[in-house]
């Protein structure tokens, strides 16, 4: 690989085929803008933001069911802070807790072991919603309820694996180059699973860490790699091919593959993870969450995550649309393309 300076140079003299370049993870849309990756390219490079924001592909349905479970008067429902003002198909969980719904935000799914113990006759529904990096933290937890014999505490999950989804996006005609592969999430799956993908669709896909470097790097890779079927790690200090074996094992204790609904694209086979049947007394209905619908009909969220609309393209854009009066989930949460793009004032 050639010094960082050649690639930079590479990177923004590159005058060959227009390339539409996908980072799939919402942390790298967010690392993208940090280190202003879209000015030391070429104008015929392009990154688009994919579906790899947990929080926005949530469907609505999810949302709507935590606020019907809050409203109950012996139901608390627990989440991160991320998901508080996610938009359902009528509110968000804001709007619920001001209404008097029951709903408390936390920093670790384990708070909710602590609550649950203090008060028995209260059922604590913990909003867990993720991909393959969390869905181990998950399991940890069950592991803890299912040990403490903790009867209280039920799961909401939304829980959802990437290669299906970008095998979705190929398989619909995405118009993509290259993807830039999560890092964290590789760190725990591997990138075994994307190979058949590449070699399918003939689209290199480059594991990238999340500093400026390292996502320099990984675009040069894909930018030579165009038009070849090949997988390549570029983040090797922590993710490899096969990831981390035992995460894995403890997920698939407690989790079995099912299908998921994305916001914005439909049902994707194979690309949830839901409670295995012997547990499934903790789950709070997660397997009947098959519908979205947009609070506001305008709202080009399903575009965004596709690859088919820059965000400033919406009409809703930072207009309507804003992280304070989000009508879409992708201007939710910071690793949403929506909220980088306005955050960071980008217009590439």
């Amino acid at each position: 690989m050639a010094d960082l300076e050649s690639i930079k140079r590479f990177l923004k003299n590159y005058d060959g085929p227009e390339m539409n370049i996908m980072e799939v993870c919402g942390s790298h849309t967010a690392a993208v803008a940090k280190n202003g990756i879209p000015s030391l390219l070429s104008e015929r490079i392009r990154l688009l933001s994919g579906p790899g924001c947990p929080v926005c592909v949530t469907p609505s349905s999810y949302i709507d069911r935590l606020i019907e479970l809050s409203g109950k008067p012996d139901v608390c429902v627990v989440t991160f802070g991320d998901l508080i003002r996610v938009p359902g198909s009528e509110g968000n969980l804001a709007e619920a807790r001001g209404r008097g719904g029951h709903v408390k935000m936390v920093y670790s799914p384990m708070d909710i072991l602590p609550m649950a113990r203090k008060n028995p006759d209260t059922v604590f529904v913990f909003a867990a919603v993720g991909f393959e990096t969390t869905t181990p933290v998950y399991a940890l937890l069950m592991k803890e309820i299912v040990q403490g014999k903790i009867e209280n505490i039920r799961l909401l999950t939304a829980l959802k694996t990437m290669p299906p989804a970008v095998d979705y996006l190929c398989m619909n005609g995405a118009r993509i180059d290259g993807f830039l592969a999560p890092g964290h999430v590789c760190v725990i799956s591997g990138y075994r699973g994307y190979e058949p993908i590449a070699e399918k669709y003939s689209i290199p896909f480059g594991v990238a860490g999340f500093s400026g470097a390292e996502l320099l790097i990984a675009l040069c890779g894909l930018v030579h790699d165009r038009g070849h079927g090949v997988v390549k790690n570029y983040y090797p200090i922590v993710a490899t091919r096969d990831g981390n074996a035992e995460a894995r094992r403890l997920a698939d204790e407690y989790f079995e593959t099912a299908p998921a609904y994305w916001r914005g694209i439909g049902m994707i086979p194979g690309s949830g993870r839901v409670l295995r049947e012997q547990y499934h007394m903790f789950d709070a209905g997660s397997r009947d969450l098959t519908e979205d619908r947009k609070a506001n009909p305008a709202c080009r969220c399903d575009q965004v995550l596709t690859g088919k609309l820059r965000p400033y393209e919406c009409p809703l854009f930072g207009r309507v649309c804003t992280p304070m009066t989000p009508q879409g989930a992708c201007m939710v949460s910071q690793e949403g393309s929506c909220f980088s793009y306005l955050a960071n004032h980008r217009r590439d």
